[in-house]
């Protein structure tokens, strides 16, 4: 029973913040794929911040729930990528790096908001502020995460998007090309690595969110 309680406790703050940052990640991606010029997401009803919308019931619910249970170093979840045409942006190239950044910075964004309302939650009733100070707490480190796990450089994730949309044409075609095998990159790199004794995940991903997330408390004095 106690385990059962304290997982419905861990569960009860990670919930809402796992949602929310997956959510407003991908909502971020169709409004500005809409603002320049690509209503595909729109006409999916992917501009909402309905998480229903955005859910994949692997990646937002399953995948969070085995690494909450099976105790992993880090909690980790994705919402249903939101479709983009590239070919409908007024300008293809530079329009969708724009759209590459929206995600990562909706999550920066929310990762600074969770600061600010973190501030404000210590003025809260004890009964209440004890709960929230922990959701704040992990929207702000899980946020952080999620922005700096997208921009690495691989495709399909954000950051190998962007470095298609700079690199010239002949360099992002062959880039591109890459994303057939992104999932396997990755997968060698969060797992595999580790095993042969090489932390690249760590130093590309673990170091930078803790030295973002660093900056955030320092920001508003935490």
């Amino acid at each position: 029973m106690g385990d059962l309680s304290n997982f419905v406790q861990t569960l009860s703050v990670w919930a809402l913040p796992v949602l929310l940052a997956v959510t407003l990640h991908e909502a971020a991606h169709g409004y500005v794929a809409y603002r320049l010029g690509d209503d595909t997401a729109a006409r999916a009803g992917r501009l909402t911040l309905n998480p229903l919308a955005h859910v994949d019931p692997f990646g937002t619910i399953l995948l969070p729930l085995m690494l909450l249970v099976f105790n992993a170093p880090f909690l980790f979840g994705y919402a249903k990528p939101v479709p983009v045409r590239i070919a409908r942006l007024r300008n293809p190239k530079r329009d969708m790096i724009w759209v590459a950044l929206a995600g990562p910075g909706a999550n920066i964004a929310l990762a600074l908001a969770s600061g600010f309302l973190l501030v404000l939650a210590q003025f809260m009733p004890g009964f209440l502020s004890g709960w929230l100070f922990e959701v704040l707490q992990i929207s702000m480190i899980f946020n952080c995460l999620i922005a700096v796990f997208n921009m690495l450089p691989i495709p399909p994730l954000d950051g190998g998007r962007v470095l298609t949309g700079l690199l010239p044409g002949p360099a992002a075609m062959k880039f591109a090309q890459i994303e057939p095998y992104g999932l396997l990159i990755l997968i060698g790199a969060i797992f595999v690595l580790p095993m042969l004794g090489f932390s690249l995940f760590s130093h590309l991903v673990v170091t930078p969110t803790l030295i973002l997330y660093s900056l955030i408390r320092m920001l508003f004095g935490l």
